[in-house]
């Protein structure tokens, strides 16, 4: 996934998100920081939301099965992850990858895993805490090598 697939999941899905949250538009507009008139051209398709209202999309509403659908379990994770062009230090205690994570590798105290929708890697510790995050495999298992070889 890259930039402008995120934005064109969340902006296909920013009414279904609404409706799913029992928001009027008005509500919703206030909550993302957009005029209603905005949001009612994202809901039609007129326009797409920008990185920024999608980036507060995937963080305010990042709970929501609509967006997880699109973008996996953790919605700001994908973000994150495109934002920074990967992400590479223990971070963030996660679930551990049961529902929609892949697992690729496993090597000592350390899993390699890719999500089923969003696609990107992720390497998580035997505590379940995030290591790295990336959407380029080759990068992922490099960083895999390393972290299992130190």
């Amino acid at each position: 996934m890259n930039k402008q697939e995120v934005i064109k999941s969340v902006s296909d899905k920013i009414r279904l998100i609404r409706l799913e949250r029992n928001y009027s538009q008005d509500r919703m507009a206030e909550v993302i920081g957009i005029s209603k008139k905005t949001l009612v051209q994202i809901e039609k398709g007129r326009t797409e939301a920008g990185w920024t209202t999608t980036v507060a999309v995937c963080g305010l509403f990042g709970d929501s099965e609509i967006l997880q659908s699109v973008l996996g379990d953790v919605p700001l994770e994908v973000v994150e992850i495109i934002a920074h062009n990967g992400v590479s230090s223990p971070k963030d205690k996660t679930l551990g990858g049961r529902v929609w994570w892949k697992e690729i590798q496993k090597e000592g105290s350390f899993r390699l895993q890719q999500n089923m929708i969003s696609q990107h890697y992720r390497i998580l510790d035997d505590q379940d805490y995030r290591w790295f995050s990336s959407f380029d495999k080759s990068e992922a298992v490099k960083r895999f090598e390393e972290l299992t070889n130190e």
